[in-house]
């Protein structure tokens, strides 16, 4: 055929030239283009991606010849179509473990078009703790990865306080303190979360000057990653806070703060303050200036402290909320709802729409209005809110989960027709302390916004293994069938923090239970079960060699087991002290200590579980020795006596961030116990003769008859634990993220010795 000549205008053939390649870059310069290719370099050839206005959240599976397309309304809609087929489809799982894939030459056709919607548009992600337990050193290749992994499960509604520190020290010395002052305010690295939940001052501390400067870099690049996405960035609000001296030093009207499991608090700004909206301007200026406007801001103010009568909390609210309204008046303050926050006082009078409540801990202790120790019978009242999914405390290792009442409670805040009380539901959201655990709990979340249909745990278990290992393999669902009885199905009415805890990594005594101050761990599963799982896992290890997700489920559901072992073999070692038969107690000790550091070596075949990881990230933020030493002592502290003397004891925070990770196994939770079975078996040695050694002495001569009583009684040894712990936390030697040894063999290893 003949082209027919062209008699447009040369100027109209140039603007339609143009356009076609415009149209062209577009299409090939997405973000979505840039996740494909991060995933699999060439992947974006292989699919077809289509963005549509549309009022309904959605997104569609396709087919055009070769290619398989993904339509949704927006780009984050889109990255979920796009997992919803690689797992669905392709059998690939991207997960924390595994944020890469081979995808096949010809990718899997979808032959019947699949679409997927939501009502439920808003997807939030992140609890402040996370950006300590979990990201306190992350750098930007790190933060890319994870910002697609939000991308991938939907999330578009993230938390974004990196570069917090970097605005109040700006404000500040606009106020008048100093650099010195400032640096006794703000927290270290891996402190910074609960310094910006009014929790304490200082703690870890000073930041150096490159600090301030590289989290500023870091939070651009990651507010302009989340945007080229289409997500709301949550960037963190004014709440009051100032330092504790400010009524010295600004002579302003501040409710002191007191103190926060033995730190010094910040103090919190009156609201009938006549400086409080200068103030609260100079920081949104400064806020604004670094990183843009946004159109939600995170504000907790009264975290986790006691009712005070001489604070007026409708005041409070109002300023608030006016001092926001003046930076963007579509502007939406999000709170946490936790504990006595938000109090009902304080947001009574506020209205629907500037206020989105994030129900935190919905799979437990739901507060929006259903059976719960924390429920409120009225709700949140006429404000909006979120269904949240916590999950961990203190990024603790340990599988976990609460199915049943996850999916219970979310169908019934879903329920149709609505209540008073979920009627003002509009999303989900990820609220862990700490991230990087149990996939699982995270991926059903994330799914369940795009099912229409009701799921039972059951189900959704079967083609998790399909997904998860890209094959359907008998064993392999029975071993989730059992976890999903038992160690992920933690019953209504348990209201523990986080994970069955190890005993590993307690403090010892003569009873130990629960690891950190305030778990509420209570048993709620057989570890024969765990046991059972493990076992079956490595019956079938071999065909699964190289498959990256099965080698890191094996060595977790196999480090849990080997835990929950631990803890019987505690219990016995304990019954031959009390029982005074010192050979057995001899046996006992001896195999809990070898079962530990068989832990450790298990745990060092995956850089995930390796404490060089956390460690070699702290340092390498650093730009001078004593900088790169700061950092290793923020990370050190955090997850041993998290505090001082007196806050790590009396105020109940160390091992809150405990981790069973290799080489801190080794190096630190060795050394607590031996120090205390060698106590133990030094008590015993003396009990066998010391009575009758002091009896021919007189030495019990001045004892009062309740004092020898007393000293009858069975007592563990006292032993100044701090003064133990302490020199670790201050040590350079080197621990190293790269693994070491085959997890498959050495999880034979571990079974191997179990069952003997």
């Amino acid at each position: 055929m003949i082209p027919l000549p062209d008699f447009r205008p040369m100027k109209t053939r140039h603007t339609l030239i143009s356009l076609f390649v415009l149209c062209t870059l577009v299409a090939h310069g997405t973000p979505i283009d840039g996740l494909l290719e991060r995933i699999d370099k060439g992947a974006s050839q292989k699919f077809k991606i289509e963005k549509t206005s549309s009022d309904r959240d959605y997104f569609e599976l396709d087919q055009q010849g070769s290619r398989v397309v993904i339509r949704g309304n927006t780009w984050v809609n889109i990255a979920s179509g796009i997992n919803w087929y690689l797992k669905y489809y392709a059998g690939i799982h991207l997960s924390w473990n595994q944020m890469t894939a081979k995808l096949p030459a010809r990718l899997p056709k979808v032959t019947v078009r699949e679409r997927h919607e939501t009502d439920l548009k808003l997807r939030y992600d992140f609890n402040y703790c996370t950006f300590s337990y979990s990201m306190a050193f992350w750098d930007w290749p790190r933060w890319q990865r994870e910002i697609d992994w939000m991308a991938l499960h939907g999330v578009n509604l993230p938390l974004a306080i990196v570069g917090t520190e970097v605005v109040w020290r700006n404000m500040l010395l606009k106020l008048g303190y100093t650099h010195e002052e400032i640096g006794r305010f703000i927290a270290g690295p891996a402190f910074l979360a609960w310094w910006e939940m009014n929790n304490l001052e200082g703690w870890g501390g000073p930041l150096p000057d490159s600090w301030y400067e590289q989290q500023k870099t870091l939070q651009k690049r990651i507010l302009k990653r989340m945007r080229e996405y289409g997500m709301e960035p949550v960037l963190p609000g004014y709440s009051g806070m100032m330092p504790h001296d400010a009524h010295e030093k600004l002579n302003l009207n501040v409710t002191p703060g007191g103190t926060w499991n033995g730190y010094t608090r910040p103090s919190n700004l009156s609201a009938t303050d006549s400086r409080f909206d200068e103030i609260a301007d100079l920081y949104y200026r400064e806020l604004t200036r670094l990183y843009g406007q946004a159109n939600y801001y995170s504000m907790d103010p009264f975290h986790e402290s006691g009712d005070n009568d001489a604070v007026d909390y409708a005041e409070a609210g109002r300023k608030l909320m006016a001092a926001m309204k003046r930076v963007n008046r579509k502007a939406v303050w999000v709170v946490q709802g936790w504990t006595e926050n938000p109090r009902p006082q304080m947001i009574k009078d506020l209205n629907n729409g500037d206020l989105l409540v994030l129900d935190l801990f919905s799979e437990c202790r739901p507060m929006f209005g259903i059976p719960s120790i924390w429920r409120r019978s009225e709700g949140y009242g006429q404000h909006d809110w979120l269904f949240c999914m916590l999950e961990n405390f203190g990024a603790n290792v340990g599988l976990h989960g609460r199915m049943d009442q996850l999916l219970n409670n979310y169908y019934a805040a879903t329920a149709r027709p609505a209540t008073a009380n979920t009627r003002h539901l509009r999303g989900i959201g990820f609220s862990m302390e700490g991230s990087e655990n149990n996939p699982v709990m995270f991926e059903l979340m994330s799914e369940l916004p795009w099912r229409s249909e009701k799921i039972t745990k059951e189900e959704w278990l079967q083609g998790y293994v399909r997904v998860r290992y890209g094959a359907d393999d008998p064993t392999i669902r029975q071993v989730w069938q059992i976890l999903g009885a038992s160690i992920y199905n933690c019953p209504m009415g348990n209201n523990q923090q986080g994970p069955h805890e190890s005993i590993f990594d307690g403090r010892p005594s003569l009873s130990n239970f629960q690891v950190k101050s305030w778990s509420k761990m209570r048993n709620y599963y057989d570890p024969e079960e765990t046991f059972r799982a493990a076992r079956l896992m490595v019956s079938v290890a071999e065909k699964y060699r190289g498959n990256n997700n099965f080698e890191y489920d094996l060595v977790d559901i196999v480090r849990q087991a080997l835990a929950d072992q631990a803890r019987l073999q505690y219990l016995r070692t304990i019954a031959d002290y009390n029982g005074f038969a010192r050979r057995q107690f001899d046996t006992d000790a001896q195999r809990f200590l070898d079962m530990l550091l068989l832990q450790d070596k298990l745990l060092g075949t995956r850089s995930e579980f390796r404490l060089g990881h956390w460690t070699e990230a702290a340092r390498a933020l650093g730009r001078t020795p004593a900088e790169k030493d700061l950092y290793e002592w923020n990370a050190r502290v955090q997850i041993t006596t998290w505090g001082n003397r007196v806050c790590a004891d009396q105020g109940g925070l160390r091992d809150y961030a405990h981790k069973e990770w290799q080489g801190l196994l080794k190096d630190f939770y060795y050394m607590r116990w031996s120090t205390f079975f060698s106590a133990l078996r030094e008590q015993m040695a003396h009990n066998a003769k010391a009575d009758g050694e002091a009896l021919g002495t007189g030495i019990h001569a001045n004892k009062t008859g309740d004092e020898l009583f007393n000293m009858a009684l069975p007592q563990a040894p006292a032993i100044d634990w701090y003064a133990l712990e302490e020199p670790w936390t201050k040590q350079h030697n080197t621990y190293s993220s790269a693994p070491e040894g085959d997890c498959i063999d050495t999880a034979r290893q571990v079974m191997d010795f179990l069952q003997h």
